[in-house]
């Protein structure tokens, strides 16, 4: 039994404390050879910055090397948070990719820093560079096409189809905005779970198919994002769940501090603590076949005509077995595809 409607992935280039970067990288090539071979339908990487934990810094170059170690997915940002670049550089970028790997490359933006204030400023990023959110993103696709919106500035490689674009968010203003372009939305219900329902409304009430950068024939196309657990028996997939909730709160509330395992467990019974594992509220665990229910039931709710699952399990052979037994190709993947 697969899911009713497509499947992708979001790849947070996790690099665990215990291990190098290399080390999370290579994970990362290795997950996506399994999703290639079981027919998901891309996967995506997420720009952060200045966090230890996390390897996609540089994202552009973490999807080369994804789509360069895979043959039939398709691979992009989830997202790019465009007010930390220039449209040109981004649209130079992921011309090159296209490039590279024709028919293979996505474009998700976002708007968030995707960091720290200090960071931020690290970055050169303005405060205010947000506000111009939505003219930057009708640049980069003037760029991308090779129908400018700078006269005699062009971004090299390009080719007139373009990258396909999407808008990613985590709020209400990310659907309007994307229902106003008339472009593919992506909402992180992964980690803000609660305006879910309304961001679908929202887009799907008010898209517009003639929008500025509307293609033709343009629908909506609404993408929710879950966390997933899936194993052969209810139990393992039950401590793997645990186990997540445990390295979530290290995460969010372990910044700067080395928490023992005991102190997050105490931490998990503290309203702080709740309020952070409300966070991953969209979060499906069980089996495969619990799973995949789970996943039709979601896309039923928001009328989803794709979901990206976050691959929640900590341990590699449970991600792998994750994908496997939820994999929208008919044919299962044995265990032999796991990590050895």
């Amino acid at each position: 039994m697969a899911a009713s409607v497509p499947l992708s992935i979001l790849d947070l280039a996790r690099v665990l404390p215990t291990e190098a970067a290399a080390d999370g990288i290579a994970r990362s090539v290795r997950l996506a050879r399994t999703a290639d071979a079981l027919g998901y339908r891309r996967i995506w990487i997420s720009e952060h910055h200045n966090m230890p934990g996390l390897a996609s810094s540089a994202t552009s170059l973490y999807i080369q090397h994804i789509a360069a170690h895979t043959e039939n997915v398709r691979v992009g940002s989830g997202g790019i948070m465009l007010p930390n670049h220039s449209p040109l550089v981004i649209a130079e970028q992921f011309g090159l990719l296209e490039t590279l790997f024709p028919g293979r490359i996505d474009l998700g933006l976002g708007r968030a820093p995707g960091t720290d204030g200090a960071t931020m400023q690290a970055l050169r990023r303005d405060a205010r560079a947000s506000e111009h959110f939505p003219s930057d993103i009708v640049e980069l696709d003037g760029y991308l096409t090779g129908a400018t919106k700078v006269p005699g500035v062009q971004a090299y490689p390009h080719r007139s189809s373009g990258v396909p674009l999407y808008i990613l968010g985590s709020s209400l203003y990310g659907a309007q905005l994307a229902a106003h372009l008339g472009l593919p939305y992506a909402f992180a219900s992964h980690f803000a779970p609660e305006a879910l329902e309304e961001a679908a409304e929202i887009y799907r009430t008010r898209f517009d198919p003639a929008g500025p950068l509307a293609g033709p024939d343009a629908t909506p196309h609404f993408i929710a994002a879950v966390n997933v657990i899936a194993a052969d028996d209810a139990d393992t997939a039950a401590a793997q769940h645990d186990r997540a909730q445990l390295e979530w709160l290290r995460a969010i509330l372990g910044r700067g501090r080395d928490l023992s395992d005991d102190q997050l467990v105490e931490l998990r019974a503290h309203p702080q603590g709740r309020q952070v594992l409300g966070m991953m509220r969209r979060t499906l665990v069980g089996t495969g076949p619990e799973v995949v229910a789970g996943l039709d039931a979601l896309a039923e709710e928001v009328a989803a005509d794709e979901l990206v699952v976050v691959n929640a399990a900590p341990e590699e052979q449970h991600q792998h077995r994750t994908l496997e037994l939820i994999a929208p190709a008919a044919d299962r993947a044995e265990p032999a595809l796991a990590a050895s």
